[in-house]
C-alpha cells in the first residue's frame, strides 16, 4: 500500500541543501538525470557549484551496466566519498541507474554509506526515499520490476534552454547476446503520440527550437501500440508544429527501418539529415552470433536507400571490434562495409565482456592484442574516410545553430561553435554582431578536419532567434538568484545525439 509521502515527491528540506549528479552511460540516462535533477529541485535543493567534486549535501550516481567494468568504477567512486561523508554530517549518498537495478542490495553490502538504491524504473521516487533514510537512519533500497512512470512525465532541469530530449518509449524487445539493457530497463513500452507531441510543443513554447526523439529503438515505436508506421507518422507530425525547427532522432535499428520512415525523414523540412544506425559487425557470421536481425547487404541497403532520398544525408554508426568468435576475415567483412557505406563517423568499441549477456561466456574469445590490432586498422580507415567526406564540405554555405561548449579553443582563436543540419561541428569566425546560442547563422566552409569544419570567412548572416532568446532569459534568471545560494551555470548546449558510451544496443 502507497502512502501519502509516496505518492509526492515534495520534500521539505533547507533551500540551501546541495546536490550533485554524477551520469554514467547513454543518452537515457542523460534524459533520465535531467528528471533527477528536476525531482530535487522541486523537493527544494540546489545544483552544487560546477567542479564541487563530492562536496554537496547529496551526490547521485546514475549508473551504467553495459561496460565489463562499470562496477568498479562505481565503488571505486563510493570508496572516494566515504571518507568525505564521515566528516559531513548529514551527507547523502544515492545509486540509480541500470547498475543499481542489477545489483540492488549488492550496492549496499559493498559500500554500507551509502543511503538509496534506486532502479531504472522508479526515479521518481529518489526525494522520498532520501528522506525516508535520513529519518529513519538506514539504508533504503527500493527497486521496481515495471516502469511506475514516463521520464519525460516527471519534473525536469534540461540542461540546455534551445534543445532537448523527447522520450518516445523505453525499454527494448531485442536480445543481442553483447546487451544487458532489456534485462534492465524491460520490454519496451511506447508513449502516446498525443502525450509525445503535447510535449514537444511545450517545449518549443518555453523557447525549444531542436528536439531529439530518444528510445532504445526508436525506430520500433509502435510495436507496443500496434502501429507499424508509427515512427514516420510521429516525424510528420513534429514537421507541423510551428517554431521547431530541428527534428532528429536516436537511435533506429536496422530491423525495423523502413521505407516509411525513410519517405518522412526526407519530405519533413524539419528533420535534419542525419542518421545514426548502429552497424556493430559488418560479418554475417558475427552478426548471427550477436542475435542482430540483419545481414550485411540488408544494412548497406538501407544506406544506399537514405543517400538516394537524402543526397547530403551524414551517417554515423557503432561498430564493436573482436566479439568472440571473429575470424580475420570477419573483421575484413566490417572493414569492406565501412569502405561501402562511408560513415561520417563511427563510434568504435574493443568487446568487452557484460556480466550477465549470453556473449560474456562464449568460447573463443579473442585475445586482447588481437582486438587492439584490429581497433587500430578501423581507426585508422574511419579516421581517413570522415577527413574525405568532410572535406567534401568545403565551399558549402551552410546554416548552423549556435552552441555553447563545443568548442574548446574558440576562446582563444576567437571562434564560435556551431552544429550544421547534418549535426557536423562546424568552428566559424565571431562576427561584430552578437550572436547566442541557439540563434541561427549562415556561414561557408573553408577547410576541412576529421572531427570538425572551419568557416573562416566573415558570416553571411545573423538569424536571432527565440531559442536565443530563451537562452538569453535562462542565463538572466541565474545570474539573478540571491547572493549565497550558488547553482552553478547549467551546461548550455545542444544535447550530444550520439552515444557516449556504446555497446551496441541502440542507445547504450
Amino acid at each position: 500500500m502507497t502512502s501519502s509521502s509516496d505518492r509526492s515527491p515534495a520534500v521539505d528540506v533547507r533551500s540551501s541543501k546541495t546536490y550533485e549528479i554524477r551520469t554514467y552511460g547513454c543518452q537515457m540516462n542523460v534524459h533520465d538525470s535531467e528528471r533527477l535533477s528536476g525531482l530535487l529541485e522541486e523537493a527544494g535543493y540546489v545544483r552544487a557549484p560546477a567542479g564541487s567534486d563530492g562536496d554537496a549535501d547529496v551526490v547521485v550516481f546514475n549508473t551504467c551496466a553495459v561496460r565489463e567494468n562499470a562496477d568498479n568504477k562505481l565503488y571505486g567512486n563510493l570508496g572516494h566519498l566515504a571518507p568525505m561523508k564521515a566528516k559531513r554530517p548529514g551527507m547523502q549518498i544515492a545509486v540509480g541507474g541500470c547498475l543499481a537495478q542489477k545489483d540492488r542490495d549488492t550496492i549496499v553490502k559493498r559500500a554500507p554509506w551509502v543511503d538509496v538504491v534506486f532502479g531504472t524504473h522508479n526515479i521518481g521516487k529518489l526525494p522520498v526515499l532520501l528522506e525516508r533514510a535520513r529519518v529513519q537512519e538506514e539504508a533504503q533500497v527500493e527497486i521496481a520490476e515495471s516502469l511506475e512512470a514516463f521520464p519525460s512525465t516527471l519534473p525536469t532541469r534540461r540542461e540546455s534552454a534551445y534543445a532537448a530530449w523527447v522520450s518516445i518509449s523505453v525499454g527494448c524487445n531485442n536480445t543481442c547476446t553483447f546487451c544487458i539493457v532489456p534485462a534492465l530497463r524491460g520490454k519496451e513500452k511506447d508513449r502516446r503520440p498525443g502525450d509525445i507531441l503535447a510535449e514537444v510543443e511545450a517545449l518549443v513554447a518555453e523557447g525549444v527550437s531542436e528536439i531529439t526523439l530518444l528510445g532504445q529503438n526508436v525506430n520500433a515505436y509502435g510495436s507496443d501500440i500496434g502501429d507499424r508506421e508509427a515512427f514516420s507518422k510521429l516525424l510528420r507530425a513534429c514537421g507541423k508544429i510551428d517554431g521547431l525547427e530541428r527534428v532528429r532522432f536516436t537511435s533506429p535499428h536496422p530491423r525495423d527501418f523502413t521505407d516509411d520512415v525513410i519517405a518522412a525523414m526526407a519530405e519533413t523540412p524539419n528533420v535534419m539529415p542525419q542518421l545514426h544506425m548502429p552497424l556493430q559487425s559488418g560479418s554475417d557470421t558475427v552478426l548471427k552470433a550477436m542475435r542482430r536481425s540483419y545481414r550485411q547487404e540488408r544494412y548497406l541497403g538501407i544506406i544506399e536507400k537514405v543517400r538516394a532520398a537524402i543526397p547530403h544525408a551524414a551517417i554515423t554508426t557503432d561498430i564493436i571490434v573482436g566479439f568472440p568468435g571473429e575470424t580475420e576475415e570477419d573483421f575484413e567483412q566490417t572493414l569492406h562495409v565501412v569502405r561501402e557505406a562511408r560513415f561520417a563517423q563511427a563510434f568504435t568499441f574493443q568487446y568487452s565482456k557484460r556480466p550477465g549477456t549470453p556473449a560474456a561466456t562464449m568460447e573463443n574469445q579473442i585475445p586482447k592484442q588481437v582486438v587492439q590490432a584490429r581497433y587500430e586498422r578501423l581507426v585508422a580507415l574511419q579516421e581517413e574516410i570522415s577527413w574525405e567526406e568532410n572535406k567534401k564540405q568545403v565551399g558549402r554555405k551552410l546554416e548552423l545553430m549556435v552552441a555553447e561548449g563545443e568548442g574548446r579553443k574558440d576562446g582563444t582563436t576567437h571562434r564560435l561553435s556551431g552544429r550544421a543540419p547534418d549535426n557536423r561541428l562546424v568552428h566559424f569566425t565571431k562576427p561584430e554582431q552578437e550572436v547566442r546560442p541557439g540563434d541561427v547563422v549562415t556561414v561557408e566552409i573553408t577547410y576541412a578536419a576529421p572531427h570538425h569544419l572551419l568557416a573562416e570567412g566573415p558570416v553571411l548572416d545573423v538569424r536571432p532567434t527565440r531559442a536565443g532568446d530563451a537562452w538569453e532569459k535562462r542565463n538572466a534568471a541565474e545570474a539573478a538568484k540571491p547572493a549565497g545560494v550558488m547553482l552553478g551555470l547549467p551546461k548550455i548546449g545542444v544535447p550530444e545525439p550520439l552515444p557516449v558510451v556504446t555497446g551496441g544496443c541502440a542507445v547504450d
